[in-house]
């Protein structure tokens, strides 16, 4: 399984946000959730993106995948200072913290300051680690840009469509769309910056790694080492380790111990398991020592992990 497969199958591609947003100018909106990614389909108009360190200008039909949890700024004019604030758990209030959540509703999963606005933007945010895991944010620069024509506009269509509506297993529908759409902006974007890509976007590029990172994604509870993984991919051990490093940036048990941590995050979601059944499903031998290498990654052992970080439920407009 690689790492989009995992995305699409993974507990974590739920209850994402989605929204339709629908603007006139002047507007300006300083996104202070820190999500750790959040992806932007320019409907129509443009938009600023603005972060400490990167300003670029969406078009129509241009998408925007921006890595948190930094804040940033979408605006008609990229010197317009935030008129609103959108608050972690997507509470958004006025500059003076008046709520506007309610009064800017504008419909079914639709925000905005106008109901027919120049500007329209379908807003997917992906709001925990447990919703979308750091192995696929680490991969990308802090905004990756699509420009239109490098991702199928039916799949942004068939989001809007689903967006628009009120109608049951709506929520679902749209978190399994904007899945589908952030992976094909995902492959579009390496496509346009293979020298940009990194970590298992970057991997394509060596079939040796291609396949060394299919075992590892398929098998994380083996006991993987560096002989065993050379082994079976019928090479050195010094040459996987050099050509895995030049692809992915780190070595393969590195790698694996991250791929272990992002999976044992996601178990821990499901209150039914225990420390040990986790342990032993992403390949360690005991919970203590799931906790110890947890706890090394994260700074929390599994047990503080599971209480203080399970995904909220987003609040939806409209």
């Amino acid at each position: 399984m690689d790492a989009l497969t995992h995305l699409l199958s993974g507990p974590h591609a739920q209850r994402a946000f989605a929204l339709r947003v629908v603007m006139d100018p002047p507007w300006s909106i300083d996104v202070q959730d820190r999500a750790p990614l959040t992806l932007i389909a320019m409907l129509s108009g443009e938009a600023s993106l603005v972060t400490e360190r990167v300003r670029v200008r969406l078009k129509p039909k241009d998408i925007g995948i921006v890595r948190g949890p930094e804040p940033y700024r979408l605006a008609d004019d990229p010197e317009r200072e935030g008129l609103v604030v959108i608050h972690p758990g997507q509470v958004c209030t006025t500059q003076g913290g008046d709520h506007v959540s309610i009064s800017m509703a504008q419909g079914v999963r639709t925000w905005g300051n106008s109901p027919t606005g120049a500007t329209t933007m379908l807003i997917g945010t992906y709001e925990s680690d447990a919703q979308i895991g750091s192995v696929v944010a680490a991969a990308l620069p802090v905004v990756a840009v699509i420009p239109a024509g490098h991702v199928d506009e039916a799949l942004v269509r068939l989001l809007r469509d689903e967006i628009s509506v009120d109608a049951p297993g709506q929520g679902g529908v749209v978190d399994r769309l904007l899945d589908v759409l952030l992976v094909h902006a995902l492959r579009g974007w390496a496509r346009e910056h293979p020298e940009s890509a990194s970590g298992w976007l970057a991997a394509g590029r060596d079939r040796l790694v291609t396949d060394a990172l299919k075992l590892l994604h398929d098998s994380p509870g083996a006991s993987w080492t560096i002989e065993s993984l050379a082994q079976q991919l019928t090479v050195s051990r010094a040459t996987l380790a050099h050509r895995f490093r030049a692809a992915v940036g780190e070595p393969p048990m590195t790698y694996l111990t991250n791929w272990r941590m992002l999976l044992a995050g996601e178990l821990l979601s499901d209150h039914r398991l225990t420390t040990a059944d986790i342990a032993q499903q992403v390949g360690y031998g005991s919970p203590f020592a799931l906790s110890t290498a947890f706890k090394r990654l994260h700074g929390v052992s599994p047990t503080e992990y599971r209480r203080h970080r399970r995904p909220p439920l987003p609040t939806q407009t409209g």
